[in-house]
């Protein structure tokens, strides 16, 4: 059973790894575009969080980090794309959700779900934090307290 779970962490590892060099440019809510190639590889720690309007889990763990996302940000330097996976009619509540909830996070626009299947995301939310272009954690689903091993994993990569 531990073999399989090996080769099943190796196959999925190697996935996000070969996806990663084709990612998808994806628009903001300005209408500028971002590489996410040039986001993951940036010599500072990138959290990139899958959301969807419709999602409340998405909704509380953004929440949650919000609240120690300036403090995060002050010791570590991080920064947190927010990638609203809703289709383009849905843009304008995703943006406007962010705002009223007063996230500093960049929202993203992965409209067509370009990205999420080019890293063969099933569900969200779900999670994924790159240092240097390496991939230092993830998690799909939210559990209060992910946020923290995540950051601690962070924390961890970047000493």
């Amino acid at each position: 059973m531990k073999t399989i779970s090996i080769i099943f962490s190796l196959i999925i590892t190697t996935q996000i790894t070969f996806a990663q060099s084709n990612l998808p440019t994806l628009k903001n809510s300005t209408g500028k575009l971002i590489s996410l190639n040039e986001v993951i590889n940036k010599n500072e720690p990138v959290i990139i969080s899958f959301w969807a309007t419709w999602c409340a889990p998405c909704i509380q763990e953004l929440e949650s980090i919000h609240e120690v996302y300036e403090d995060w940000q002050k010791e570590s330097k991080l920064t947190l794309f927010a990638i609203a996976i809703d289709d383009t009619r849905s843009q304008g509540k995703a943006s406007a959700l962010a705002k009223g909830k007063g996230w500093q996070y960049e929202i993203l626009f992965d409209q067509n779900q370009d990205l999420k299947r080019a890293l063969n995301i099933a569900n969200v939310p779900y999670v994924v934090a790159y240092y240097k272009g390496k991939l230092i954690y993830e998690h799909s689903g939210y559990i209060p307290g992910n946020e923290l091993l995540m950051y601690e994993k962070i924390k961890a990569a970047i000493q």
